[in-house]
């Protein structure tokens, strides 16, 4: 087969359909009968299936207690009222992760201050971290970006020398593991979204999982309808039975939680095969120049989970400069889909700097703050230069050798003949200055 790429008139290299591969989420006759169960029972607004699906979610943990939610912004939220989170505090996170990950301080009087991200990991910068923390801290809020997990054991390090909370977003990285040890047990207390999009799925919902019996009650109390008066033992919190301290309704939809009991019964057997598939995807890459794998070293002892939203790394100084959109765009012309990019960092968005969200007469980001914390262009170089370093693969989920063997020849191709590029872009470029 010629190697001249598709993008300037060559064959593409892709022939089969990749898609059926990388179909999500897989439904089951067994899911739609538990969805059809609590329907028929009319129990949506229950709470004995979720608290049947919270005690199995625990077990796949190992922790001592999950706590179901509507989604994962509101596990999110409730997490860091669990920690104490209020007026004038302050969180550390990442800047480029998923806005949730940050904004529901907002709703606390809280507010966050962004640290860096790492070039090979995509997941925050411990070495970043503790120039940012201030007498007003109170957490650290990691992600595992894209399922990879985060430095934990220096976060950690760092939350005790502090007296920090940590709150582990575990919405990218269900099943995956650092240093052997499952994310989002690691923290004080874990959160994560399983909407219908992740690799572990619950409709939409999400969960809380802690071994701390207080972080557990003080989530219990924030928003959890029925459940404020059983659950409640903590003298701090007994007073206050019967309403949510928060104002808040919590509460996940049972034929979420029904959803989410068989989608956990299968899950890791389908994390095995979504591990086998882009393991293998990347074991087809190694040495190609310009790209890396998103994946910790082999004898790490960490992995991926479930791959949630697959990237790649690029390195455009050893394909002679050629810009990431110029490279997914030649992928693309071969067959494989592929787009550049990640999440935009937040520390530059209007609405983390100039929005008066709530009404306080000045942006809601430094509204019960001593200091301007807004963080300017430049402030943090590599979350604002990374969405030129990575890109997204195909998230395979099921082991198609065919389709993961074609997949992986696009990108080498194109890795390997980016000079064709390189060679059109000097033309045209020439082309211009003849004409000007």
């Amino acid at each position: 087969m010629s190697d001249k790429l598709a993008l300037l008139g060559g064959t593409k290299i892709v022939s089969k359909d990749i898609g059926p591969a990388c179909k999500w989420p897989t439904i089951t006759q067994e899911d739609e009968q538990a969805v059809l169960d609590v329907l028929r029972a009319g129990t949506m607004s229950g709470i004995d299936i979720t608290k049947e699906w919270e005690k199995e979610f625990a077990q796949y943990l190992g922790v001592d207690y999950c706590l179901g939610h509507c989604n994962g912004t509101a596990a999110l939220l409730s997490a860091m009222f669990a920690c104490g989170i209020g007026v004038g505090d302050e969180i550390i996170a990442p800047s480029m992760t998923y806005w949730a990950t940050a904004l529901p301080c907002f709703q606390l009087g809280a507010t966050v201050v962004f640290a860096d991200v790492e070039v090979d990991t995509l997941g925050i910068d411990p070495d970043d971290i503790e120039r940012h923390i201030s007498p007003r801290t109170k957490a650290i809020v990691p992600v595992h970006y894209a399922g990879y997990p985060a430095d934990m054991d220096r976060i950690m390090a760092i939350a005790a020398r502090h007296g920090l909370k940590v709150i582990e977003d575990v919405s990218h990285a269900h099943g995956s593991l650092y240093k052997g040890r499952m994310t989002g047990t690691i923290g004080h207390v874990g959160a994560m979204s399983c909407m219908s999009g992740k690799s572990l799925v619950a409709s939409e919902a999400g969960m809380l999982a802690t071994s701390d019996r207080f972080l557990w009650e003080r989530a219990v109390a924030f928003g959890h309808y029925l459940r404020h008066g059983e659950a409640i033992t903590d003298p701090s919190l007994v007073p206050f039975k019967g309403y949510p301290m928060g104002g808040v309704k919590h509460r996940v939809n049972q034929i979420a939680s029904a959803l989410g009991r068989t989608q956990l019964r299968r899950y890791p057997q389908r994390l095995a095969e979504i591990q086998r598939a882009m393991n293998r995807f990347w074991d087809l890459l190694e040495g190609c120049p310009g790209i890396r794998a998103h994946r910790p070293p082999k004898d790490s002892g960490s992995t991926m989970g479930g791959w949630y939203a697959a990237k790649g790394l690029y390195r455009a100084e050893e394909l002679d400069g050629l810009g990431v959109d110029t490279f997914c765009e030649a992928v693309r012309a071969e067959g494989c889909p592929t787009y550049p990019g990640c999440n935009p960092p937040m520390h530059l968005h209007p609405v983390l700097n100039d929005c008066d969200i709530y009404g306080h007469g000045k942006p809601t980001r430094i509204a019960n703050s001593d200091r301007d914390l807004r963080q300017p262009p430049g402030s943090l170089p590599v979350a604002e230069k990374i969405g030129k370093m990575c890109y997204s693969i195909p998230w395979f989920k099921q082991y198609d050798e065919e389709a993961i063997e074609q997949a992986a020849a696009a990108f080498r191709k194109v890795a390997e003949n980016a000079d064709q590029l390189l060679s059109e872009a000097r033309v045209r470029s020439d082309c211009q200055a003849t004409r000007a």
